[in-house]
């Protein structure tokens, strides 16, 4: 019964972009993920990563030509867009393989069930959302890029943490504490990204540079994982041994806090400095 309102005319539906988009990206990561299984020169792999790649270039020609487009070019001119987009694409090809190594040497090293491997990582769940909730208020008083910047650095210092695990290690400090740390650092460091994107862009492209942030984080999820992965399984060699296991674990964790510290700088060199709206004087 409530009446739609509709603000400004009518925008036709970019139907080709998002047909090309949608399966440019999920070519590409498919083909991201079966580089664990059948390695990156294998036919299996190849085909769709190439095939994804040639999609998202369609789309790229797609969106420069059409009137109206799903995903205007001119956004990633903007500074902060751009380089929000690329530190989300950092920071998230490191926090998304954490779930999955964690959960591996739970069950594989420390010989935990399933069940209680998920247990165990339910603080470290509850640390992004309090990360989250607590960035808006300290972002009042750092300022975006400096709470996006620290949450990345406490990120990545849970992660060289993370790299000291042992076949021996306890709950307290292989998963818990280091667990808690990674993620709380994701949850500061996630808003105030977001927050730097949107702020930058035309506010009827809001929504859209929030789509792209997101699409970002998990794209670079897929990508990390899958390059991780490939380096954990070099260090460990095929070989059963858990002391062998770990130490694979153990070097990506290593190699994901320098992709995080390699974030940093990006941050640091590019990010622009967020400063809320200027109020203009009222005149009586």
């Amino acid at each position: 019964r409530v009446t739609e309102g509709r603000a400004g005319d009518r925008r036709r539906i970019d139907l080709l972009g998002a047909v090309l988009v949608t399966t440019g990206l999920a070519a590409v990561a498919y083909g991201i993920v079966q580089t664990e299984a059948e390695g990156w020169n294998a036919a299996a792999t190849l085909v769709p990563l190439l095939s994804g790649l040639a999609l998202l270039a369609a789309f790229v020609l797609v969106e420069a030509r059409t009137a109206v487009p799903l995903v205007p070019l001119r956004v990633f001119s903007v500074r902060a867009v751009s380089s929000a987009n690329v530190s989300m694409l950092l920071m998230g090809s490191a926090t998304f393989s954490m779930w999955y190594f964690m959960t591996v040497y739970a069950q594989n090293v420390l010989g935990y069930t399933p069940l209680q491997a998920g247990l165990a990582l339910i603080p470290t769940s509850a640390a992004v959302v309090i990360g989250s909730k607590v960035a808006p208020r300290l972002m009042v008083r750092t300022g975006a890029k400096s709470l996006a910047v620290a949450g990345v650095l406490i990120t990545a210092a849970g992660f060289g943490w993370q790299s000291t695990m042992g076949v021996d290690g306890s709950y307290l400090t292989a998963i818990c504490l280091p667990g808690v740390l990674m993620m709380a650092g994701a949850g500061l460091a996630s808003t105030p990204l977001a927050t730097l994107a949107t702020s930058g862009a035309e506010p009827g492209d809001a929504g859209l540079v929030s789509g792209l942030v997101n699409t970002s984080r998990t794209m670079g999820g897929a990508l990390g994982l899958a390059v991780l992965s490939t380096v954990a399984a070099a260090r460990t060699g095929g070989s059963g041994d858990t002391a062998e296991i770990t130490a694979g674990y153990a070097l990506a964790f290593r190699t994901a806090s320098g992709v995080l510290l390699a974030g940093v700088i990006v941050m640091l060199l590019w990010l622009p400095n967020h400063r809320g709206p200027r109020r203009r004087p009222v005149h009586h």
